[in-house]
C-alpha cells in the first residue's frame, strides 16, 4: 500500500494524485472549485506551504494568492500560529467540554466588533450561515429571508439560491437535492439595490463587501439603506463577514463602513487556518439560543482547542501596523495589475477594498452579479490563470474569487507577480 503521508511529494505527480483521488472522492476534490473545471488542466496538489508560497508534490513553487481563500492572513505556517497549535495539541485535540481558550476567543471577537455582544463558535462558515438564519427566525418569529444574487453564505439548502463562488464557477444557479420547499422562503434580490422589506421578513443577509462574485464593493448608501429598511420592517440585518471579518480592519466591514448589523457571521481569519467560524450579535438576539432559549444549535467540535489556539494567535498579530502593511501590499498589487494590463491595451477593472483585490475583464466597473457573470463569462480569466501558473503565480482556479495578499507577501513577490502577468498576457 502507498504511504498515506504524501506530504513529502516523493514519487508523486499532480496528474497521478488527481486520478487516484477521483476513485475515492467525487470529482477528485473535497470542494468543487478545486477541480479546475472552469480553468482547465489538472489541479496542483500542495505538499507544503510557507509564508506567501506553496509547493506542489512535483516540487513547483507558487506565489500564492489563494491563501486558503483568505484564512491565512499572516501567510502559511506562521511560527506564532504553528507554536500555538503544537502546544495546544500536546494537551489534547478535543474534549467535548468547555475550555478557557474558547471563552478568550469569544471575548476577543466581541471586544473588536462594536455591537457584537455574544458569539457562538462553530466549525465552518456554512454552519454559521445556517445557524444565524435559524437564530433570526427564532427571534423574530418570521420565516422569510432576503439574500442577494452572487453572495454566498455557505451551502445550507435555504441559502444556495443565487449563490456565487463555486456555484457560479460551475454554472449552477441552485443545487440538485434541494427541495423547492427549502428555498420557498428565500428571496433573491440584486446586489447594491435596497429591496422592499416586508413585515414577514426575518432577516436580510448580505456580504458587506461581496467577495464571492469576484470583488464587488457596496455602493454608497447601500448598507445604510439596508439598515433603514430592516429597522422600518422590524427585520434583522445580518452581515456575512466570513471573508471581511478581521481582514479589512480590526472591526471588520461594520467597523470600516460604520453600519452596524444585528447579527454577524465570521470565519477564515478567526480560525488561523483551522476549521472554525462563529456567529454573533446583540445579546437579546443571541439569548434565544439553547440552553437559554428555544433555538437549538450544537456541535461536537465547536470551540475546538486547536482552532481556538490558532485563532487567538492570529488575532494577537493583527494590530494597526499589520492592517496598514496589508493595505500597502494590496494597493501595490492592484495598482500594478492595472498598469500591466493598461500597458498592453487589455481592458480590465481591478477593484480594491483595503487588503482585498479583485480582477474583472472589461472596461466598466462591476456592481452586481449579472455584470460579474458577463465579465467572467468571457473565458479570459482561464487563459490568464493557466499562464500565470506556468510562471509560478497561483490565483484562485475560478474567476469569481478575490485575491488575498497576506502579511507574508513581500515587495519582491508583488514585483514577480507583475512580471509574470506581463509575460502571461503577451504569451501567444
Amino acid at each position: 500500500m502507498d504511504n498515506p503521508d504524501s506530504s513529502s511529494g516523493a514519487n508523486q505527480s499532480n496528474e497521478a494524485l488527481f486520478k487516484r483521488a477521483g476513485e475515492v472522492i467525487p470529482g477528485g476534490v473535497n470542494s468543487p472549485v478545486r477541480a479546475f473545471r472552469s480553468v482547465g488542466g489538472t489541479p496542483y496538489f500542495v505538499a507544503r506551504a510557507s509564508g506567501a508560497h506553496v509547493w506542489d508534490v512535483e516540487g513547483n513553487r507558487y506565489i500564492d494568492y489563494v491563501q486558503s481563500y483568505g484564512a491565512s492572513i499572516l501567510g502559511h505556517a506562521h511560527p506564532v500560529v504553528v507554536d500555538a497549535v503544537q502546544r495546544a495539541a500536546a494537551e489534547g485535540t478535543t474534549y467535548g467540554a468547555p475550555t478557557e481558550r474558547e471563552v478568550a476567543l469569544a471575548e476577543a471577537l466581541c471586544e473588536r466588533v462594536a455591537g457584537c455582544e455574544m458569539v457562538r463558535l462553530v466549525s465552518s462558515g456554512t454552519e454559521a450561515g445556517m445557524s444565524v438564519i435559524r437564530t433570526a427566525r427564532g427571534f423574530t418569529g418570521r420565516s422569510r429571508v432576503i439574500k442577494f444574487a452572487g453572495c454566498y453564505h455557505g451551502h445550507s439548502d435555504g441559502l444556495l439560491a443565487g449563490g456565487g463562488t463555486g456555484m457560479a464557477t460551475l454554472g449552477l444557479p441552485d443545487s440538485a437535492g434541494v427541495p423547492a420547499s427549502m428555498v420557498a422562503e428565500t428571496v433573491v434580490a440584486p446586489y447594491n439595490v435596497v429591496p422592499e422589506v416586508g413585515g414577514d421578513v426575518a432577516c436580510v443577509i448580505v456580504e458587506p463587501v461581496a467577495a464571492n462574485m469576484g470583488l464587488v464593493p457596496a455602493a454608497p448608501g447601500f448598507l445604510e439603506g439596508l439598515r433603514a429598511a430592516c429597522d422600518a420592517a422590524g427585520a434583522l440585518l445580518v452581515f456575512d463577514e466570513v471573508i471581511t471579518g478581521f481582514r479589512v480592519g480590526p472591526g471588520g466591514a461594520s467597523g470600516l463602513f460604520g453600519v452596524r448589523p444585528d447579527l454577524w457571521m465570521f470565519g477564515k481569519v478567526i480560525g488561523g487556518g483551522l476549521p472554525l467560524a462563529a456567529f454573533g450579535g446583540r445579546r437579546e438576539v443571541m439569548e434565544v439560543l439553547a440552553p437559554l432559549g428555544r433555538v437549538y444549535q450544537a456541535g461536537t467540535l465547536s470551540g475546538n482547542p486547536l482552532a481556538t489556539a490558532a485563532g487567538l494567535a492570529v488575532l494577537s498579530q493583527l494590530d494597526d501596523r499589520a492592517y496598514a502593511a496589508l493595505t500597502t501590499t494590496a494597493t501595490a498589487l492592484a495598482d500594478g495589475l492595472r498598469s500591466a494590463f493598461d500597458s498592453l491595451g487589455v481592458p480590465v477593472t481591478v477593484p480594491q477594498v483595503g487588503p482585498l483585490v479583485g480582477l474583472f475583464f472589461g472596461p466598466d466597473p462591476v456592481t452586481n452579479y449579472d455584470q460579474a457573470r458577463a465579465s467572467c463569462g468571457t473565458g479570459e480569466y482561464a487563459a490568464l490563470f493557466n499562464r500565470l501558473l506556468a510562471h509560478g503565480v497561483a490565483f484562485a482556479p475560478g474567476p469569481y474569487e478575490a485575491l488575498f495578499p497576506s502579511l507574508a507577501h513581500t515587495a519582491e513577490d508583488i514585483a514577480a507577480t507583475l512580471s509574470a502577468t506581463l509575460a502571461a498576457v503577451t504569451a501567444p
